[in-house]
């Protein structure tokens, strides 16, 4: 290495050891704050070692007093409760995923051509989507009354617009060549939709439905917690009368039930779009 290019080097190395320095002392700064931040919510939420030590305690008993679970004397009330839960979950999303479908449509791009109209269509959409199941739960019990359509009601309501904002971005990806193919024919506009949008995009509507209903079955049991049906005010009662045993056994079944569902419809979803 001739001296000029030795000169050249000691030149560097201050500006890159300083520029590592500023990078270690950025980064040091960085987590200095989350800690800070980090620190400061748990003592706004009232975090103590005792306070966390007595709550792992109390669930330690509570777990204690579910072995070994038992069905009780009305393990009937279990079951027709669970089976409200399937149904709430699978006609709740079959209402969501059938109105979805024209308005996955008038939210394309490719469809609805006038931008005014599908941004303000949008707009409504995610309006919906920031209210939560168990938000429109409690409205609809206070509406209908206590029992399984309020349920029903609160899962149609929280997944139509969710369904159709993946409905319109799955038809706006659709290959254009189909509909060109239908135009070229004589089509209309009509028939573009019928023959070149909707045999691209109805696997994936379907998937994406059956989905949904895996994801409703557990929601369900949260709704019924606050009166909207199914097994969620069975765990509910049992907790108030503290049967954790009953409340194990029921815990049971819902993840053999969920894990039953996750299959069939994983296996669906594959046919469906063109798995194994």
């Amino acid at each position: 290495m001739t001296p000029a290019e030795i000169a050249t080097w000691q030149a560097r190395l201050p500006a890159a050891f300083g520029a590592d320095a500023r990078t270690r002392a950025r980064r040091l700064a960085a987590w200095l704050a989350f800690a800070a931040w980090l620190g400061a919510a748990l003592w706004w939420f009232g975090f103590s070692p005792a306070r966390l030590w007595n709550g792992l305690s109390g669930l330690a008993t509570i777990i204690r007093l579910m072995i070994p679970p038992s069905p009780g004397e009305f393990w009937l009330d279990i079951l027709r409760g669970l089976a409200e839960s399937v149904a709430m979950a699978f006609l709740g999303t079959t209402v969501a995923a059938v109105l979805a479908i024209p308005l996955g449509f008038l939210g394309a791009g490719n469809v609805v051509t006038n931008t005014l109209a599908r941004f303000s269509l949008r707009r409504v959409l995610d309006g919906f989507r920031g209210v939560d199941q168990l938000i429109w739960a409690l409205a609809y019990v206070r509406a209908v009354g206590l029992g399984p359509l309020a349920g029903v009601l609160a899962i149609a309501t929280a997944d139509i617009a969710v369904l159709a904002k993946l409905y319109a971005e799955a038809i706006e990806n659709a290959e254009r060549r189909q509909m060109e193919g239908v135009t070229a024919a004589g089509g209309g506009w009509l028939a573009r939709l019928r023959f070149g949008v909707l045999p691209q995009v109805l696997p994936v509507m379907l998937a994406q439905a059956l989905y949904f209903f895996e994801s409703n079955t557990r929601s369900a049991a949260i709704l019924g917690v606050v009166g909207a049906g199914g097994i969620g005010l069975q765990i509910a009662e049992r907790i108030r009368v503290r049967h954790w045993d009953e409340v194990a056994f029921i815990i049971l079944l819902m993840i053999v039930m969920v894990a039953a569902i996750d299959w069939l419809s994983g296996r669906l979803r594959r046919r469906l779009i063109g798995g194994y």
